[in-house]
């Protein structure tokens, strides 16, 4: 978390729509953004909402669009997951409906073959006992990437197949 700045004076209603205005229009920003930003300038609380509303209205905000442009970036660029994406989202204040209708958008093939990928990158700089320990990191590192333990799973399973380790691992303690 940030720390708070400090606000020098107090923003009028017209000097934060004109703020945000700027703003928007130089990046995307959701309607949770905006809020935040609001409180910070210490808007009256009452007049943020009219000031949001005039923002929507006017297409500066759009919490859809904003999200369809965050997973675009996200699955691409970060290579993150599903729970991942929808967690960060969530903090932006984005309804869970817009976030499900946006996630739909999103490519199972492309997104497997971005964790496969890279899960084969992570393990190359992995240091390793036996089959388990490497199995095991490359789980965790993949779930903090925010795919699903089925996703994570059998991209592991093709990984570790790749790769010639040399070591011997007990069947037992394969995933």
């Amino acid at each position: 978390m940030l720390p708070k700045k400090q606000v020098k004076r107090p923003k009028t209603p017209q000097e934060a729509l004109a703020s945000l205005q700027r703003l928007c229009a130089r990046a995307e920003r959701s309607s949770g953004d905006a809020l935040r930003l609001m409180a910070t300038w210490e808007v009256e609380s009452s007049k943020r909402r009219e000031v949001l509303d005039r923002l929507i209205q006017d297409r500066f905000i759009d919490d859809k669009r904003y999200a369809e442009a965050f997973i675009r970036e996200k699955t691409s660029l970060s290579a993150w997951g599903e729970y991942k994406i929808r967690t960060a989202l969530r903090r932006k204040g984005i309804s869970e409906e817009i976030i499900s209708h946006a996630l739909q958008d999103i490519n199972p093939q492309a997104n497997a073959e971005r964790l496969r990928e890279r899960l084969e990158r992570k393990a190359k700089n992995i240091r390793f006992d036996n089959t388990f320990q490497l199995k095991t990191k490359l789980l965790r590192y993949g779930l903090s990437l925010g795919f699903s333990m089925e996703q994570v799973l059998g991209s592991v399973e093709q990984v570790v197949q790749n790769i010639n380790t040399g070591k011997q691992c007990d069947d037992e303690f394969y995933f």
